[in-house]
């Protein structure tokens, strides 16, 4: 079999901007179907990282264009995030459908950036015939840079600094760039990384959202899709520990609301880890709006797979009960002594005193937001004496549990900025020493009235979860989750960033009296 034919061709925008993309042809004679994708990672890569190659895409018969976007890879202009895709995106649809190459339908596909890039585009731009974002949102804020009011550093700063060394390489600054490189590789980055990012890349995104995540007046930007384009065939992609999860849901609420059909795939899958089939099932998706006459998708509206059964099921949105949390005092000492009560009212005043102490500070593994992303065993945080651990009786029937997992409880600190880290955990009935966890969630409070009880609401990230009979359910509770987030140093004039002299120890009571652990339905109405 011969080589899939490729070459590179230049987009002269309206603004004399020249857009570089690559393209790929299938063998035989056309003109196909185009799959577009735009990204700022170079086009040689074509998000390889989680996809086909484009050679696979031309092989099963369509014409494949992945753009550099503004300012990145070979496209001239100046980078500046989400704000310039609007109106790139319009005039590159435009392009792509005049090639003679292309039969004039036009599927867009790619994730993360490349998702949003689907997404946007000036009033009146004619859309795709279909589209598959994955992993994706739309507001800076919510899906992007923050969970809870936290940074997400771990993510954030590391993501920033991939740019900021693409801009160093444009620029030909080889010091920059080996400077970020071994920040990287040592892991520096957890410690200096943002002071990395204020002197390579100020006005880059990641920096713009840290500032913005401090300061006293937030003001953060979201982006609207036009209707007409969430009307079209949308396939949706997400992941239990993908960290857009929640922007995914976003849109697929949006394009409900407009009148669309969109289609929801949840999978096993973190940001850059996905799971054997998916490939396929876009060919399959893309093939049915772009080759078949629009015939109906037999794809099911929603597909979820269930982190404990390991298997693929259809969303049922039964309601669960709530929980109450409850302790003698000793839920942080004594791992097995807090209690999750099912349907309580009980009103006893409970309290539990949590200390955080940042010169150790409880550390956040897998999940969504860590840098070890995915299923973990967090036994042996929750023996920890800084993690407070309420546990529920072995159920007595199969209990299944799904959507957005939502902690209510009463606090009180002695520090005027803390932070609350949950973890939701399935305990093995027949099996010792493991704490299976199914969603973690955070929730940062500045100017905290200190010695004052407060009202909290931590929403965890959605999940879907089957407890067999004899399993508990666990809540943990941490004053950190590092480094997914920076270490609260109790004092708001500092920066939430790692461990540093300014962290002070915090205490931080639980006041269990009122509190509730609750599902909300994964998807908003």
């Amino acid at each position: 079999m011969n080589s899939i034919r490729y070459r590179d061709q230049d987009l002269k925008l309206k603004d004399e901007t020249v857009l570089k993309s690559r393209i790929w042809l299938p063998h035989d004679t056309g003109p196909w179907p185009a799959l577009l994708m735009r990204q700022p990672y170079r086009r040689e890569i074509a998000s390889t990282v989680t996809y086909a190659h484009p050679s696979w895409w031309a092989s099963n018969g369509y014409l494949v264009v992945i753009q550099d976007v503004r300012g990145q890879g070979e496209s001239e202009g100046e980078f500046s995030g989400f704000s310039q895709e609007a109106l790139d995106t319009s005039q590159t649809h435009d392009w792509v459908r005049s090639l003679p190459e292309c039969n004039g339908l036009l599927g867009t596909y790619g994730f993360s950036y490349q998702g949003f890039t689907q997404l946007v585009a000036e009033e009146g731009t004619p859309p795709p015939d279909c589209m598959i974002p994955a992993m994706t949102g739309l507001s800076e804020g919510e899906h992007w840079s923050c969970e809870g009011g936290a940074y997400w550093w771990h993510l954030g700063i590391g993501w920033g600094l991939q740019l900021a060394a693409q801009k160093a390489q444009r620029e030909k600054n080889w010091a920059a760039w080996n400077e970020i490189r071994e920040s990287i590789e040592s892991k520096k980055y957890l410690f200096n990384g943002h002071q990395l990012l204020k002197k390579n890349d100020p006005k880059g995104m990641a920096y713009s959202w840290l500032k913005l995540s401090q300061s006293k007046t937030i003001k953060w930007k979201s982006y609207e899709p036009l209707n007409s384009w969430l009307k079209k065939p949308l396939l949706l992609i997400g992941g239990w520990w993908d960290p857009h999860l929640k922007g995914i849901l976003d849109v697929f609420a949006k394009s409900k609301k407009a009148g669309g059909d969109p289609k929801l795939l949840i999978g096993p899958a973190t940001h850059l880890q996905w799971w054997e089939g998916v490939q396929n099932t876009q060919l399959k998706f893309f093939n049915t709006h772009l080759k078949q006459n629009n015939k109906k998708n037999l794809l099911p509206q929603i597909n979820l797979w269930n982190q404990t059964t390991k298997s693929w099921e259809f969303s049922t949105q039964k309601e669960t009960p709530t929980w109450g949390l409850h302790s003698e005092g000793l839920a942080s000492i004594s791992h097995l002594e807090g209690s999750l009560i099912p349907n309580s009212d009980l009103k006893a005043n409970s309290e539990v005193n949590l200390v955080h102490d940042p010169w150790r500070p409880v550390p956040a593994i897998g999940g969504h937001l860590s840098d070890t992303p995915g299923e973990a065993n967090r036994f042996k945080l929750d023996i920890r004496p800084d993690v407070a651990v309420f546990t529920s009786a072995p159920i007595s029937e199969d209990l299944r549990l799904e959507g957005v997992p939502i902690l209510s409880l009463e606090t009180n600190c002695d520090r005027e900025s803390f932070d609350l880290f949950i973890a939701l955990s399935k305990i093995p009935g027949k099996i010792e020493n493991v704490a299976t966890q199914l969603s973690t969630g955070v929730l940062r409070i500045t100017n905290n009235e200190v010695n004052r009880k407060s009202d909290r609401v931590i929403r965890l990230q959605p999940t879907l979860a089957t407890l067999k009979e004899g399993d508990s359910l666990r809540i943990s509770i941490s004053g950190s989750g590092w480094p997914a987030i920076g270490i609260n140093p109790g004092q708001s004039k500092y920066l939430c960033e790692g461990p540093s002299p300014h962290c002070i120890v915090t205490t931080i009571s639980l006041l269990l009296a009122n509190s509730k652990l609750k599902f909300e339905s994964l998807i908003s109405s």
